[in-house]
């Protein structure tokens, strides 16, 4: 009842699909420290400061969505812990946890997290996905194109010392580290780390060849059969995730599939993502937005407005995204960078 007082709760967000949105991946800046080939150019432009929401405004957002029925918001970059006081939005919104929102967590590639993990679990967040890609540090730096390996996994190690739960995300990439999924299963599991393969998704242009990167997991998901024994745990309506996973027995950890050609993983979406620049896509694989930036800033009331931005977006949901790959360059996707969107 007092959370009802508090925090009154409107209309929930219901896609014309009939998807209740649920969670939020809010990025606050499309920059970051590394330039993983299959994410970004090498020589990238980056956005002006005065295109980016501050993070007052960002947080308005973030109060918007929760008050429509958002209980899970993930922030995103780029690399989020490289803005510049991003510990006050982690703590102004971890004060909403347990009035409509129910979980604070981030995506991040770690090199930071040694400085930030302790004041991310004193703000609420419980949990966090750190993007690794190799455990080799020449490979590292080929992938990455510039910095180490030893933060990012002291960044682990600090993550676990404060009580955060870590999930590895790594893209699955032909002729990087194809060889060593394996083995980083087998180090991540008895880390106590849960890990997710994904496969290379054509977003922005990165200055590489997207089909000769390309690995479709279930050949992956084939080989590693092979080794261990993988049992398919049921999926979850309620988190609705791209993600399908397995236990595997041997080592007792999970392990995720995201397979956006391959598989196409729309059906149960429950998700949107907010720019850096407060703009509001629908869909990962679909160019379709919306401005709630002007919602916040040219407006008397950027809460009615907000909320009227928020009807229309989600209105305008597709059921399903067109990625495709194949030989040639080839591709079906988006323009824009993954850095851009947010992951």
């Amino acid at each position: 009842m007092a959370d009802d007082l508090k925090h009154p709760k409107m209309n929930s967000l219901i896609d014309p699909f009939g998807r209740e949105i649920t969670y939020l991946r809010l990025s606050v800046t499309d920059r970051c420290d590394l330039r993983c080939t299959y994410c970004m150019a090498e020589n990238m432009t980056f956005l002006p400061k005065k295109d980016l929401l501050s993070l007052e405004e960002t947080e308005m957002v973030a109060i918007a969505f929760i008050d429509r029925g958002v209980s899970k918001i993930r922030i995103t970059g780029g690399e989020p812990l490289v803005r510049r006081d991003i510990m006050t939005l982690f703590r102004a919104l971890g004060d909403r946890l347990g009035y409509g929102l129910k979980e604070l967590t981030l995506t991040t590639n770690g090199t930071l997290l040694a400085q930030y993990a302790e004041e991310l679990y004193a703000a609420g967040v419980r949990r966090v996905n750190v993007s690794l890609d190799t455990l080799d540090e020449d490979r590292f730096l080929k992938i990455t194109r510039r910095g180490k390996l030893t933060p990012v996994l002291k960044g682990l190690e600090a993550a676990q010392r404060a009580g955060l739960k870590v999930k590895l995300n790594t893209v699955a990439l032909k002729h990087d580290n194809l060889a060593e999924i394996p083995s980083m299963v087998q180090w991540a599991h008895g880390e106590g780390f849960d890990m997710t393969l994904i496969e290379v998704m054509p977003l922005g242009e990165t200055g590489e060849d997207r089909f000769d990167q390309y690995v479709p997991l279930p050949d992956v998901r084939g080989q590693l059969e092979e080794r261990w024994t993988l049992k398919d745990l049921p999926y979850s309506p309620t988190n609705a995730g791209p993600s399908r996973y397995v236990r595997i027995a041997e080592t007792g950890g999970k392990l995720g599939f995201i397979t956006p050609l391959t598989n196409n993983f729309c059906a149960g979406c429950n998700r949107v993502r907010v720019t850096c620049t407060g703009r509001i896509y629908m869909c990962l694989g679909q160019d379709d937005c919306i401005d709630l930036r002007a919602a916040v800033r040219d407006t008397d009331n950027p809460q009615a407005a907000l909320d009227t931005a928020l009807d229309r977006a989600i209105r305008k949901k597709p059921e399903k995204h067109d990625f495709e790959i194949s030989a040639n360059g080839q591709t079906s996707g988006v323009s824009r960078h993954m850095s851009t969107t947010g992951g």
